[in-house]
């Protein structure tokens, strides 16, 4: 097996827009039934959908797992220069 293998990696699956899986998960920051704030070892991600519920969170693997219908998913991007926090800029 390979020592060498680069720890920051990171896949997102959708399936129908109904099932979420994400890999390189460091953190689930915050949840509700509308949005996911997750940390990955790419960085943050947010996904807003609806009727959202987590599904399997294996914390030692970083899998994540999320049902329901998926809006959008994106990635925040910390090392842009901004004059508001990431928290701030969330919950505009």
């Amino acid at each position: 097996m390979d020592n060498n293998i680069n720890k920051e990696y990171g896949e997102i699956k959708v399936t129908d827009r109904k099932k979420t899986t994400l890999s390189g998960v460091k953190k689930l920051v915050s949840f509700n039934p509308e949005e996911f704030l997750i940390e990955t070892t790419l960085g943050v991600i947010l996904l807003k959908g609806s009727e959202l519920e987590i599904v399997k969170l294996d914390t030692v693997d970083g899998i994540l797992s999320i049902k329901g219908r998926v809006n959008s998913i994106n990635y925040m991007d910390a090392n842009k220069k901004s004059d508001t926090s990431l928290i701030a800029r969330l919950f505009k």
